[in-house]
């Protein structure tokens, strides 16, 4: 939609919803106010309303095509610097879909909002209206979905690996092994909801993760370890012992591997009782598990081979007693959601490893 489109449908919402609560009424639209012709702030709208034919109000709206933290704070600081020492005047952000950062950002800076969907926030005079968690009517204006494809992934790992480096956008798509096409885009995404800071101007721009924690919980809403081909095996073996028989037949030929879930979780949380191996193999599984005699089941297995829906998985993999695990993001990632004590470790590396590293100067 135009934003012309969007203004006359949230004029029409705005309107319906006021009068409906049966005591204020809209006696005026922005066409009949000489004091904003004569301003140089050009409201996409303003409505003059009357709270129980007493006080007059005026609702000055700034729409934006997206509702994203960025436009939001934009919209803010416009409507806030407009309207100061007004005191019968009340600023409104609107957009198609207004997200849940957003809505927060507009009560933090004393304005409302008002959406497409029927999420709204009125805060005036005796008025107090509002209504959330009604879904995106338009997926389309939900950019951040973007980010969390399979090789966007790369550079989100790199960002949230090391949340204090400045990044040229070159240097991003290198090391992500993306075109810089797409670090351009991710990079666009993440400042829409405030999530990196910058510095510089032009291709010398720098910038750096401001947010990785929301990044992160935003992430796990889009992602499954089931979004990898997994084989389930079974052996008579101890799960250490399989492990160790693992990870030196992968040493043996030279195949890269990772161990993560409770195999990854049981290094770095060393209390944890497991009975099931997992590991990520870029590698012939059928091969592997035939040389080390893995019988495959579908049912009861006590070892799971991985192979990765992108080679990003590898990104950041460390060393524990000689053995290679996934990184701290990535063992959250696949923890989170997994059902055997999984989002219990996974809080573990949230708070106990990756916030330290993040605060760490």
């Amino acid at each position: 939609m135009q934003v012309f489109e969007i203004v006359e449908k949230l004029q029409k919402a705005a309107k319906d919803l006021l009068e409906t609560t049966g005591f204020v009424k809209v006696i005026k639209i922005r066409s009949e106010f000489e004091n904003l012709k004569k301003s140089r702030f050009r409201p996409d709208l303003a409505l003059m309303v009357q709270v129980r034919e007493q006080n007059k109000y005026v609702l000055i709206f700034e729409i934006k095509s997206l509702g994203q933290p960025r436009y939001v704070r934009m919209a803010a600081n416009q409507l806030q610097s407009f309207i100061r020492k007004k005191q019968d005047f009340y600023g409104v952000f609107g957009a198609p879909f207004v997200s849940e950062e957003s809505r927060q950002i507009c009560k933090e800076e004393g304005i409302g909002f008002i959406d497409l969907a029927g999420n709204c926030f009125f805060k005036f005079d005796n008025v107090y209206l509002s209504a959330e968690g009604r879904p995106n009517p338009y997926p389309g204006t939900r950019p951040l979905k973007s980010i969390f494809s399979s090789k966007s992934t790369r550079a989100l790992r790199v960002l949230l690996n090391s949340p204090k480096k400045n990044w040229l956008l070159k240097d991003l798509a290198k090391v992500s092994k993306i075109s810089i096409g797409q670090a351009s885009n991710i990079k666009k995404r993440l400042s829409e909801y405030e999530m990196i800071k910058e510095k510089g101007v032009g291709k010398r721009t720098e910038f750096w993760l401001s947010n990785p924690q929301t990044l992160l919980s935003k992430w796990e809403n889009y992602y499954s370890y089931r979004s990898n081909k997994i084989k389930d095996y079974y052996s008579l073996e101890d799960v250490k012992v399989i492990e160790d028989k693992l990870a030196d037949y992968f040493k043996a030929n030279n195949i890269p591997y990772a161990f993560t879930l409770t195999s990854g979780a049981s290094r770095i949380a060393p209390s944890l009782r497991y009975n099931r191996v997992f590991c990520y193999v870029d590698g012939p599984i059928e091969s592997i598990a035939e040389d080390l005699k893995l019988k495959e089941v579908i049912s009861g297995p006590n070892v799971s081979l991985l192979f990765p829906y992108d080679d990003g998985v590898f990104y950041g993999s460390q060393e524990f007693q000689n053995q290679k695990v996934v990184s701290d993001v990535q063992l959250y990632l696949d923890l989170k959601n997994y059902k055997e004590r999984g989002e219990e470790a996974a809080n573990f590396i949230l708070n106990e490893r990756l916030k330290k590293q993040w605060s760490q100067d």
